[in-house]
């Protein structure tokens, strides 16, 4: 039975259920996801979704890169200090945690939902973590702070070895739907395009 410690090798990850601290882990071992996003925001007076999509880059010790291709070319980069948005090739418009605390903790707390991040988690929201079985799990947010609580009624993750898919639900009616794929954990450091653009403006 020489093939027994590789059968089990293989089954292992799917043997015992899924918990929130093992997805931390999990995440936490990836110190670079770069992923394809298609996002949808469906807004109660709008006949039609606003639809978007483009590249994301989450680095555990930079923060996040949104760079959306279309319909029209923005990037939003977001680490612990400052947002930067860019639209249209426009200038930037740069948000510093000191002029707008509110949207720091929104920053905060985005980077939290990428990396599963379960202490800034549980200061902000009550938790509904379930194991779909397979390696699959969905991860139910309602915000307990505020101004979240004014803001979402619940955040919905889900996913397997990465995160794939956020719906933010919030407080209007209004729905966003992200869906993330293509995942890429190469290279495991930022290329010097990359660093750039988290050093710019």
């Amino acid at each position: 039975m020489k093939h027994w410690p590789l059968l089990m090798l293989l089954l292992s990850p799917w043997v015992n259920a899924v918990t929130l601290d093992e997805l931390q882990q999990r995440f936490t071992e990836q110190p670079v996801i770069r992923a394809h996003f298609a996002q949808s925001r469906v807004i109660k007076d709008l006949a039609q979704p606003l639809r978007s999509q483009g590249e994301m880059l989450i680095a555990r010790d930079k923060g996040l890169l949104w760079d959306q291709k279309a319909p029209f070319p923005m990037m939003l980069m977001l680490d612990d200090s400052r947002m930067v948005q860019v639209v249209n090739n426009q200038p930037a418009q740069v948000i510093t945690a000191e002029n707008n605390p509110q949207m720091f903790q929104f920053n905060h707390l985005l980077r939290a939902l990428f990396q599963a991040d379960r202490q800034v988690l549980e200061q902000n929201f009550r938790i509904d973590f379930h194991d779909k079985g397979e390696g699959r799990w969905t991860l139910s947010l309602t915000p307990v702070t505020t101004p979240l609580d004014k803001i979402f009624a619940s955040i919905d993750l889900a996913g397997q070895t990465y995160l794939e898919s956020i719906q933010l639900n919030d407080k209007q009616g209004d729905r966003t739907d992200i869906v993330l794929s293509q995942h890429r954990l190469t290279p495991a450091t930022l290329t010097d395009d990359e660093r750039q653009r988290f050093a710019a403006h």
